[in-house]
C-alpha cells in the first residue's frame, strides 16, 4: 500500500487533480481517481461513481465553462490517514462571458495514492452535476 507523503499530498490535490481540471486534461484529472471512486457533492446530495460517472460530470463542466480556475487554497492534511482538506476559491466563466465564483471546500480520502472517495461542499448552485 502506498503511502503519500504530506507534500504529495497537496501535490496530488493542487497540481495533479485542480490543475488538471483547470486545464481541461481529462486523462490526468481520471488518474487521480481509483475506477471505483466515490464523489459525492455534499451540498446537492449527489454521487458520482466510477470513472464513468467522474468523466461525465467533468464533460459537462469542459463543456459549459470556457475558463476554470481553482486557488487560494487553504489546506489541512493528515498523514496518517491519508486524508486532505481545502478550502478554496473557484472562478468559471462561461462562453457568454458569465462569471461564476465559488468558496468551496472538498475533502478528500487517498488510497494508495488515488481519490477513493470525495466530498465537495459547494458555496452555489453546483456546477458538477
Amino acid at each position: 500500500m502506498s503511502h503519500l507523503s504530506r507534500e504529495q499530498l497537496i501535490d496530488l490535490a493542487t497540481q495533479k487533480y485542480f490543475a488538471n481540471v483547470d486545464n481541461k486534461n481529462m486523462a490526468g484529472v481520471l488518474d487521480c481517481f481509483h475506477e471505483d471512486v466515490a464523489f459525492t457533492i455534499q451540498t446537492d446530495n449527489l454521487t458520482h461513481d466510477g470513472h464513468t460517472g467522474v468523466r461525465k460530470m467533468f464533460d459537462n463542466l469542459f463543456a459549459n465553462f470556457e475558463e476554470i480556475w481553482h486557488g487560494d487554497f487553504e489546506l489541512a492534511v493528515d498523514v496518517e490517514t491519508q486524508t486532505i482538506c481545502s478550502r478554496f476559491n473557484v472562478y468559471l466563466k462561461d462562453a457568454r462571458g458569465n462569471e461564476t465564483r465559488l468558496r468551496n471546500c472538498n475533502f478528500w480520502y487517498v488510497e494508495d495514492g488515488k481519490f477513493r472517495r470525495v466530498f465537495v461542499f459547494m458555496s452555489g448552485e453546483n456546477v458538477l452535476r
